[in-house]
């Protein structure tokens, strides 16, 4: 298990990031500014840190500094900067990889597995995941779902809101929930938006459409027993 700390002083983008990363089965533990970083890289081991650039009493630069006096951990540094020079200097006191925000879940899960695979020298392919229902055989690491042995039609987003209602099949998700964890802290749409992907992906499952159930006033759930 691969064991991270997140280092920002927004908790919403802590919580959020805790609870998809725990949901893929990642440890993670958190810390509000840079000083409570660092004093927790001294009592516990961690695989890989994400860390703020701007935060209240220590910032994420000299965190860094830091953490690498006393171990070499791996860090992905996450900042509201874009700029050029911001970057180099991160990469210079030792930051492994650098994210802009608003940034994806997604996306910060990949660059995590890229990072402590490097770090130990290890390949970074995952392992094959695959769920089957029935005839509908929802294959997330081919991203390929088959409907009765024939390839289903699905758009990207498509794919991935199905994939997200696959891995939490049987719990009742919210449409917040879901703009969050498909659509990525960024997106400024509304719940519209999930009910129309879910009016189409359940016409392009056919036969299967109804494993997609409306939970009135809350949102939608995956069905394993459709």
């Amino acid at each position: 298990m691969i064991r991270i700390l997140i280092a920002d002083d927004e908790e919403a983008i802590r919580s959020g990031f805790m609870d998809y990363a725990g949901f893929l089965g990642f440890e993670v533990t958190q810390a509000c500014d840079g000083m409570e970083a660092v004093a927790l890289c001294r009592e516990q081991n961690f695989d890989v840190i994400i860390m703020d650039v701007m935060m209240p009493r220590m910032d994420g630069y000299i965190a860094v500094k830091e953490i690498k006096k006393i171990k070499d951990i791996p860090v992905l540094m996450l900042s509201a900067r874009g700029e050029e020079y911001d970057k180099l200097f991160g990469f210079e006191v030792g930051v492994d990889d650098y994210v802009t925000k608003p940034f994806s879940p997604k996306e910060v899960i990949a660059r995590i597995q890229v990072i402590v695979a490097r770090h130990s020298g290890t390949s970074a392919e995952p392992p094959h995941e695959v769920y089957t229902f029935g005839g509908m055989v929802v294959d997330i690491t081919a991203r390929v779902v088959t409907l009765d042995g024939v390839p289903a039609s699905l758009t990207p987003k498509e794919y991935d809101l199905l994939f997200y209602l696959v891995r939490n099949k049987n719990i009742a998700l919210s449409r917040e929930k879901l703009l969050t964890h498909v659509w990525g802290f960024d997106f400024c749409g509304d719940d519209r938006t999930v009910d129309t992907h879910v009016k189409t992906l359940r016409g392009n499952l056919g036969c299967y459409k109804d494993c997609l159930v409306t939970l009135r006033g809350v949102g939608y759930r995956f069905e394993d027993q459709c």
